[in-house]
């Protein structure tokens, strides 16, 4: 059974810190966030959250208030325990309704697969902007010196559609008979398509973090072309509604 509990002591921050060096393996330079930085947004009234599975930490949240009612989560991670991070966004989501806020904002990496597919379809958070290099060029074991592209999602916790996923049966997003490909997944390459139809799919890598360990050349060509499908279409006010099939985004038009 994971428990999420609310941290306060510099001692848990280090555990937390040691946690996130065990997930991400940052550079010299590349920590996101010290054990110092959160005892102070603890403080001030943030949200920094342990996962437990027992005594054993095996995950964390730190998140921050932002404008207009926002809880912008700042780095979420959790170690081997299935389970542990929905827990800690269903948290995060009780927390910041108990506080009046609107809506939960957190940035995530396009290609991952399998957090695009958390962040959409089983949470119902929408990304809203595409951020080429948001964060430059990062070291960590996970982003091995590609450039940080990120999204920035928006989940509007009170929202009807966000409760009935949260808390029932999940249905896959609706994709018409005549949407198109706009970027592909031929062999492992990308390759682009069509974009003129209504609903549009952008294709991500079965497994970027692998292609950045193993083929770093191709790794960067699905950045380059996702930036440039799913990024365009972002800055043209499209909409993603979902991620059709654990492997496409679904783009439609505004």
């Amino acid at each position: 059974m994971i428990s999420i509990e609310e941290l306060h002591e510099i001692g848990e921050f280090e555990q937390v810190m040691a946690l996130f060096e065990d997930i991400w393996h940052f550079g010299p330079a590349g920590r996101p966030i010290t054990p110092e930085l959160m005892l102070a947004l603890a403080h001030a009234g943030n949200y920094v959250t342990g996962a437990f599975d027992g005594e054993r930490l095996v995950g964390a949240s730190v998140a921050f208030f932002g404008a207009d009612a926002t809880l912008h989560s700042h780095i979420t991670g959790v170690l081997n325990c299935p389970g542990a991070g929905f827990a800690l966004k269903l948290h995060q989501r009780r927390w910041a309704l108990e506080r009046g806020l609107r809506r939960i904002t957190w940035t995530f990496d396009p290609l991952v697969r399998r957090n695009a597919h958390f962040n959409l379809a089983k949470l119902g958070a929408r990304p809203e902007e595409y951020l080429p290099a948001f964060y430059g060029v990062m070291d960590d074991a996970i982003n091995q010196g590609d450039e940080a592209d990120r999204v920035l999602a928006v989940w509007p916790i009170s929202d009807p559609r966000v409760e009935a996923l949260v808390s029932g049966p999940r249905s896959p997003v609706p994709v018409p008979p005549d949407a198109v490909v706009a970027l592909a997944d031929d062999g492992g390459r990308p390759v682009p398509g069509r974009a003129d139809a209504a609903t549009v799919l952008i294709a991500v890598p079965e497994d970027v973090e692998r292609l950045r360990r193993t083929e770093p050349g191709l790794a960067k060509s699905w950045r380059y072309a996702v930036r440039e499908t799913l990024g365009d279409m972002l800055a043209e006010g499209r909409k993603v509604i979902g991620f059709h099939d654990k492997s496409y985004y679904v783009v439609e038009k505004a």
